[in-house]
């Protein structure tokens, strides 16, 4: 049996060629995407994240403007920009970036943001459509996660699936992601008997845990696809730090007919699917204003209640 790699970066070029020819139809018609960054605290871990969030949306041709805050703002403070931003007719996408420090409510913050302009796919609104189908602006992880799936080629429908890791970001939306394309999905969490029992039997597993070497390859079926969304450091032979994903990786590959390396697998497909929902809110914004002008008359320079 073969097995292979599934090139996250592969897959992120090719979404992100797409988008690029989006975002150029949109410039065509007058409209600019254009995404806010919102930093609260000196985390150097964001700092990486959000300079790949720039490169991304550089090379696509999508503004993107950071707002670096410092950790002794108020809640109060942080929410009033984000309101403001909401209000902005300029402004087609807000990203919140995380961790933020332990005095912000993250998820009230969260909750600020206009379900438009909610590119990440983290305000209860979006993530509560998927449930319904409306899948345009999932969460990026789970959305990038079904994205590697489908990129092998395997037909969802019908499709045995087992998630481990319920969190509310990334493995309870892939579930609902997987299911609106037919999949059956089991979802397996920290209480749930016998994960082997699941993850054997399924056609494709997912894992999003945060503990390193948690899937092995004794716990796959042969010929399963793994998307593998764990990113831990641990020390390695060397003693040096290295990044790897929750899957003993080279058990993994032994049985796995595809599998996603850690780094080089999920991340780069979220920096792209943050791309590709940043473009699907600036045309839904721009369809949102169309009606508006259309029923107000009012003009382009008129701010709008989202």
């Amino acid at each position: 049996m073969e097995h292979y790699n599934i090139n996250g970066r592969e897959v992120a070029d090719q979404l992100l060629e797409k988008i690029a020819t989006d975002v150029a139809t949109l410039k065509k018609e007058h409209w600019f995407p254009k995404l806010v960054s919102i930093k609260v605290g000196d985390d150097k871990s964001v700092d990486l994240y959000v300079r790949n969030q720039k490169r991304n949306a550089d090379k696509v041709g999508i503004e993107f403007v950071e707002r670096h805050y410092p950790a002794s703002i108020s809640a109060e403070e942080v929410t009033a920009a984000i309101t403001n931003l909401n209000v902005d007719p300029t402004v087609t996408g807000i990203i919140l970036q995380r961790p933020v420090p332990d005095h912000m409510p993250v998820k009230a913050l969260q909750e600020t943001i206009h379900p438009l302009k909610d590119v990440e796919g983290m305000h209860p609104k979006s993530i509560g459509n998927i449930v319904y189908g409306e899948l345009e602006l999932a969460p990026c992880t789970a959305k990038a996660s079904v994205e590697l799936l489908k990129s092998t080629g395997v037909k969802l429908e019908g499709l045995e699936a087992t998630v481990i890791g319920h969190s509310e970001i990334v493995g309870k939306p892939i579930a609902f992601l997987l299911m609106a394309e037919g999949a059956t999905v089991t979802v397996c969490h920290h209480m749930t008997r016998e994960v082997t029992v699941h993850s054997r039997r399924a056609d494709a597993v997912f894992v999003a845990v945060g503990k390193a070497g948690l899937l092995t390859g004794d716990m796959i079926k042969p010929g399963a696809v793994v998307i593998d969304i764990g990113i831990n450091v641990v020390e390695g032979p060397d003693g040096k730090s290295k990044v790897v994903g929750d899957c003993d990786y080279e058990s993994c590959l032994e049985t796995a007919g595809w599998i996603t390396p850690v780094p080089g697998g999920v991340g780069p497909v979220t920096l792209a699917t943050l791309m590709r929902n940043t473009v699907t809110a600036a045309q839904r914004l721009q369809q949102h204003y169309q009606m508006h002008f259309r029923g107000n008359g009012l003009g382009l320079n008129d701010k709008i209640n989202p």
